[in-house]
């Protein structure tokens, strides 16, 4: 964790700032958050390590805003560092089924769910050829729950591969870029290791551990052009270049918890991309111990 921070100290430079400064920043920033009761935020409670603390300050002195020596916005990076404290303190969630659930804008549009449990058995409601409001079996082509149930860059991964992730930015995208998978199931940039999109799917919509997702958030942080469009409803709105070109990849993301609550990008358990520049997805995920039963709210 050390080693992740000695860029942030290139960027502040010394000394650090007071802790007033530090308090400061962050009720600027949470003024800033549309719509949100003052709150304490999490990780200025006692307890956490050095490294987290300086993190935080790190965050905090970003909110200040001006550009990083690269010229890059500081705020989409003070936004992405501020989710990668949040996420490095949670606690481990637990539960039978981890649970997607997206959202359209468009009212005709039915919601997509799925549940997946630890062995690998999935079930979805909504998606294209699924009956109305039922809760059904995803189809396996093998007599066996499938062990590697998710798809990352063109590879099936399962949860013991999520759960072995790096903790640390620059190993996580090493992992990234060992990881093969078919090409007729990558994108372009995927195809060429641009790690964006795999990162991007690690802090949206696999159940990815904590630490593991906050490296992905401080990995993110790093990529130039990464923009802060302002509040929005459920946090921050980010614009992040697309790898592929074409329009910005559009992500939501509350620093408080760590969690992606809006995308026009989301990458499919087939390797598909469901979304669209002009629309947002309402994204919700997380664990789960049962089933919904027919017309439930699938949690």
């Amino acid at each position: 964790m050390d080693d992740d921070l000695t860029p942030l100290a290139t960027l502040l430079g010394r000394p650090e700032p007071p802790a007033e400064a530090v308090a400061r920043s962050r009720r600027r920033l949470q003024a800033r958050m549309r719509g949100r009761a003052p709150r304490r935020i999490g990780w200025f409670t006692q307890g956490l390590g050095l490294a987290a603390v300086a993190a935080a300050a790190a965050v905090a002195v970003l909110a200040t805003g001006g550009t990083t020596p690269d010229g890059t916005p500081a705020q989409g990076r003070e936004v992405l560092l501020m989710a990668a404290v949040s996420a490095e303190n949670a606690p481990q969630d637990s539960g039978t089924y981890w649970h997607v659930r997206s959202d359209w804008q468009d009212p005709e549009i039915p919601p997509m769910d799925s549940w997946t449990a630890r062995d690998g058995r999935r079930w979805t409601r909504g998606e294209p050829g699924d009956p109305p409001d039922a809760v059904v079996p995803a189809p396996n082509p093998g007599p066996d729950p499938d062990p590697d149930p998710f798809m990352l860059k063109g590879a099936k991964v399962g949860f013991e591969d999520l759960e072995g992730l790096p903790e640390d930015p620059e190993a996580l995208n090493a992992w990234i870029a060992g990881l093969r998978g078919r090409e007729e199931d990558m994108l372009l940039s995927e195809q060429r290791g641009d790690p964006i999109l795999p990162l991007i799917a690690l802090i949206s919509e696999l159940p990815t551990p904590p630490k593991a997702r906050s490296a992905a958030f401080r990995s993110l942080a790093a990529v130039p052009g990464v923009r802060d469009a302002g509040a929005v409803e459920g946090g921050r709105k980010l614009l992040i270049p697309n790898p592929d070109g074409g329009e910005e990849i559009t992500l939501v993301v509350d620093p408080e918890t760590a969690r992606v609550t809006r995308t026009n990008y989301l990458l499919g358990n087939d390797g598909s991309v469901s979304g669209s520049p002009y629309e947002l997805l309402l994204l919700t995920t997380d664990w789960t111990d049962g089933l919904p039963q027919a017309g439930g709210d699938g949690s």
